[in-house]
C-alpha cells in the first residue's frame, strides 16, 4: 500500500485546479498567453515534487525541491497578474494564492529539515 505523502498529494491537487483554471481562461475568457504561463509553472510544482521523491541523492532531492519552490513563487506571480487584469475573479485568485502559500511553506520546511539532517551527518 502506498504511503500518504502530504506535499505529493497537495501539489497534485493544486495541479488539477490549475488545469481547470487553464480551461476556464481559454474557453470563457479567451486568454491564451498568460494562461500558458500559469499552467506550465502551476503543474510543474507537483512534477518536480515527484522527481524529488525519486531523486538519486540528497543533493538531487534538494535541487528538485528548490525548483518546485521557485515554480510555486512564479505561479503566485501569474495568479496575481491574472487577478489584477480581471481574468481571474477575486475569490478564485485568493483561494489559489492561499494554496500556493501552503505549498511554499511545506516545501521550504522539507528543504530546511533535509539540510539540517545533512549538516548533522557531516
Amino acid at each position: 500500500m502506498k504511503q500518504y505523502n502530504l506535499i505529493q498529494e497537495k501539489s497534485f491537487d493544486f495541479a488539477v485546479r490549475i488545469v481547470n483554471v487553464y480551461k476556464f481562461l481559454t474557453s470563457e475568457k479567451k486568454e491564451f498567453v498568460l494562461s500558458k504561463q500559469v499552467i506550465k509553472c502551476g503543474t510543474s510544482i507537483g512534477a518536480n515534487v515527484e522527481e524529488a521523491i525519486g531523486a538519486q541523492s540528497k543533493a538531487d532531492f534538494l535541487a528538485k525541491l528548490s525548483i518546485s519552490y521557485k515554480e510555486a513563487r512564479e505561479t503566485n506571480y501569474w495568479i496575481r497578474l491574472l487577478n489584477k487584469t480581471n481574468y481571474l475573479p477575486d475569490n478564485e485568485a485568493e483561494n489559489l494564492l492561499s494554496e500556493i502559500e501552503i505549498l511554499k511553506r511545506i516545501i521550504a520546511k522539507i528543504r530546511l529539515t533535509t539540510l539540517s539532517r545533512l549538516q548533522i551527518k557531516n
